[in-house]
């Protein structure tokens, strides 16, 4: 089968990136034809809130990426449409994550099933339907890409139901788990990767990794982790992951909290290869997410066998059973510290990490080629 995949990839870094490139590899592995079609121009540099969208890594060699889509102008819409027609795909691979990318990733959609005569079947997968920022012009958006998507697969419940809001009875919404990000290597001795990132051997780390926006939640981690009864307690926060928004905020938090001391800051983008020795170097992943669909840094964990704590919002707790892999609170710092707490005092690793193995056989990258390949015969 001939399989275009349009959306982010190399140059471009993150987890959308990430999530894309794997896979086009998995597809490949499968005896598919397989082409990545992705940005000249992500987000305007005005609107993006990190340092840059790019990547440093050489792109993959394995990978065939076309560079043609703006997100900005139209005109590349349609020649990016009249590219992928061209290639006469069985299947065109769409993700979206948010409204901002409804009209070009529609548009594109819209006339590559116009110029194949609809005999490309296109198919998108649903990071989120309903953003975290809401904005009064989502839904018209959101609209407008859903009724140019044949089917689409969610990867959550709650995404799965955001979707079924907007579309018809004839568009099938799959649900398939967010597989695991495996290709940030394998897990490393623990003393390895601490003395690699200059952490100490003996204390307790906790993890919070990944973009730092408000919505997940990282001045209630600092409120839970001011509890006094941690304070008595060697442990740490290890906060590892670029700011998305104002970083003095949190500056203010720790020093109001007392915290000086108590949490590292390793805030700038962590490159893929060091993603391994954060998480070997970690005691417990950590997301307090005020709002959440499914989390790709959750993948990552139970790719490192890493314990999780998550709060009860979104996808979140689907996928995380509590006491099993991990702790779910309330949306709380309370309810956040009583769980570190309980990790430090007498948290059971051994039945976490029978819990994560067990558990983390649900989440393979052919779950998810197979799903989308069933969609395509409807």
């Amino acid at each position: 089968m001939r399989i275009i995949i349009l959306g982010t990839s190399w140059p471009y870094r993150g987890g959308l990136a990430s999530f894309n490139e794997r896979l086009a590899q998995q597809f490949m592995s499968e005896g598919n034809e397989v082409e990545l079609f992705t940005f000249t121009l992500q987000y305007p540099s005005f609107i993006f809130p990190g340092k840059t969208q790019y990547s440093d890594d050489p792109q993959p060699k394995d990978l065939k990426i076309t560079r043609s889509l703006s997100s900005v102008n139209p005109f590349s819409w349609s020649k990016t449409a009249q590219q992928i027609a061209q290639l006469r795909p069985d299947l065109l691979v769409i993700k979206f994550w948010q409204p901002m990318m409804a009209p070009c990733l529609g548009a594109v959609a819209r006339k590559v099933k116009k110029l194949t005569n609809n005999a490309t079947k296109v198919v998108s997968i649903l990071d989120n339907v309903i953003p975290h920022e809401h904005h009064f012009w989502d839904r018209f958006l959101i609209q407008y890409f859903i009724k140019n998507v044949d089917h689409f697969v969610a990867m959550s419940d709650s995404v799965k139901k955001d979707c079924e809001r907007f579309s018809t009875k004839k568009q099938q919404v799959a649900l398939c788990p967010h597989p695991l990000y495996d290709n940030f290597g394998e897990l490393i001795p623990k003393p390895t990767a601490r003395e690699k990132l200059g952490l100490d051997k003996d204390t307790l780390y906790y993890l919070f990794f990944g973009f730092i926006r408000d919505y997940k939640g990282l001045d209630l981690l600092m409120h839970a982790f001011a509890d006094e009864r941690l304070k008595q307690k060697n442990v740490r926060l290890l906060v590892a992951g670029e700011f998305y928004n104002n970083a003095e905020q949190y500056a203010r938090l720790e020093e109001k909290l007392g915290l000086k001391g108590r949490i590292l800051w390793h805030t700038h983008f962590i490159p893929n290869e060091d993603v391994k020795y954060y998480f070997s170097a970690c005691d417990l992943v950590v997301q307090p997410y005020k709002s959440a669909t499914q989390s790709g840094v959750t993948q990552v964990a139970y790719h490192f066998n890493k314990p999780m704590l998550v709060t009860n919002v979104g996808g979140l707790a689907e996928i995380v059973p509590n006491q099993k892999v991990g702790y779910v609170t309330r949306v709380m710092p309370k309810d956040i510290a009583d769980a570190l707490l309980d990790f430090c005092e007498k948290g059971d690793v051994e039945c976490f990490q029978s819990g994560i193995l067990e558990e983390k056989k649900k989440y393979t990258w052919s779950n998810m080629t197979q799903t989308i390949c069933n969609l395509q015969l409807i």
